[in-house]
């Protein structure tokens, strides 16, 4: 299905698309083609690859580093813990640093922050204690947030609006491609040899860039113009209005000149990071964390017989089938339908875990002839949430701020997205210890519910517009 998506991109070859002018006037622009704009996100896309990869790293090796090997150094439980989370740690502070390097070039940025990523994972290759691995993924999830906030700006500002949603989906598909990817590796790979076996993909990711035009955005932003009008011919093709296009993206850089004084610049910025933290925060504190971070611990607690390692597997699975579904969907359906249908199915089967949670905690015993019960609501919200609000949250977060903005709004938010996973993660065991899995899953519905009246009330459709047309509409 993910080729099939790029392939029908690819093959309708050419579109016309609308530019909004810095009035808020739309303008028809000449046919556009595809293929550069493709090309550049699958490139762009191995840096969420990569993150990927690293995110499903800390199961497989833990499990290899426990077990007696010669080649590993003893771990305790607690320093698998520590070896798990710090790479979360890491990405808190590299987004709001990302926020900055941004502002020196967006496809720089990624090359500069890919190359010490490959670098890191081949200490860890290499690494002879726990500490050592430890600083590796404090060092890489810094990095990781760098390299996934870089990316998201950069498709957004590349891409045409008919495609935009569909390519930013390739850097979601991307992310969970690689924790299969990890997980499948890991069950043949030891520790080291998965570590260098990641590395490569960084180190990829740098010499594709290499080949591939800079953001025409920030160049006008920059003042270089003439190669702004490389870069758009190279993402446009040859059939297009690059004049019209260059001369709209001048005028909206010269009509909203960046405020200096903070106060105009809080007045500027207020809007859209309430709407993006907003969402990050109906995210992160939806259950999500519950279900994939925990969820062969839970899944203990609520089967009788199935395994659940299994069951994690068909969680992972129907993760990233839905992730390509909602890149086939997010330009067709539009941001608010898929957001609004995503809150509904991850309120009813969060919802309804904790009812079942509830059944077996009063009757103190599992019921191994209804545990498809608890797997097909954990199934249900994978769907939904990998649909809806974890895709077009992102998406969303690089199409609400302003082109001068869009950097230091794009890195506010995801810190502010990284910190709620820090809080979800570290309070779920405190939730399930003070109300009870169920009571943790009841208030875990009830926060989506606040999350779908939020998205009715405050979050805009952004569906087919331009991105200077969203910012001039605000």
């Amino acid at each position: 299905m993910h080729v099939h998506f790029l392939i029908e991109m690819m093959t309708r070859n050419f579109c016309t698309h609308t530019v909004a002018g810095p009035n808020g006037e739309l303008f028809v622009t000449q046919k556009t083609e595809y293929w550069g704009q493709v090309l550049a996100s699958l490139a762009v896309s191995l840096g969420p690859l990569s993150a990927g990869l690293g995110k499903g790293y800390s199961s497989p090796a833990i499990a290899s580093l426990q077990q007696s090997d010669a080649e590993a150094f003893p771990v305790t439980g607690q320093q698998a813990s520590w070896l798990a989370s710090l790479s979360l740690l890491g990405a808190l502070f590299g987004a709001p640093v990302g926020g900055l390097a941004v502002r020196w070039g967006r496809r720089r940025t990624l090359v500069y922050a890919g190359a010490p990523l490959s670098i890191c994972w081949i200490i860890t290759l290499f690494a002879v204690s726990v500490e050592v691995m430890c600083f590796s993924a404090f060092i890489s999830g810094f990095l990781v947030a760098i390299v996934q906030l870089s990316a998201q700006v950069y498709v957004s500002e590349i891409a045409t609006p008919s495609i935009r949603g569909g390519l930013s989906a390739v850097l979601k598909i991307a992310g969970h491609v690689g924790v299969l990817v990890s997980f499948i590796a890991g069950a043949f790979l030891n520790w080291r040899q998965l570590a260098g076996f990641i590395s490569v993909v960084p180190a990829l990711m740098c010499v594709v860039l290499l080949n591939v035009p800079e953001s025409p955005g920030w160049l006008v932003l920059r003042g270089r113009d003439d190669e702004a009008e490389k870069a758009l011919r190279w993402f446009r093709g040859d059939t297009a209005d690059l004049q019209l296009e260059l001369a709209l993206l001048q005028a909206h850089v010269l009509s909203r000149p960046i405020p200096k004084n903070p106060l105009l610049l809080f007045k500027t910025l207020k809007s859209p990071a309430l709407i993006a933290c907003g969402l990050m925060f109906f995210q992160r504190f939806s259950g999500a964390n519950a279900f994939y971070f925990y969820v062969v611990s839970v899944f203990k607690e609520t089967f009788g017989n199935t395994n659940p390692h299994t069951a994690a597997v068909a969680v992972a699975l129907v993760q990233l089938l839905s992730s390509l579904l909602s890149g086939l969907l997010v330009d067709s359906a539009g941001r608010l339908p898929l957001l609004v249908a995503s809150s509904v199915l991850m309120t009813m089967a969060l919802a309804s875990f904790g009812s079942f949670a509830y059944y077996e905690e009063i009757h103190h015993k599992s019921v191994p002839n209804l545990d498809w019960i608890p797997l097909l609501c954990v199934l249900v919200f994978t769907v939904a949430f990998s649909l809806g609000i974890s895709p077009i949250s992102l998406l969303l977060v690089s199409e609400l701020f302003s082109l001068e903005h869009r950097g230091f709004g794009t890195a506010l938010a995801t810190g502010f997205s990284y910190f709620c996973a820090f809080v979800g993660v570290k309070t779920f065991v405190d939730f399930q210890e003070l109300l009870g899995l169920y009571g943790a899953f009841w208030l875990y519905a009830f926060i989506s519910i606040c999350g779908l009246c939020f998205i009715v009330c405050c979050v805009p459709e952004t569906k087919g517009r331009d991105l200077n047309e969203i910012d001039t509409a605000r």
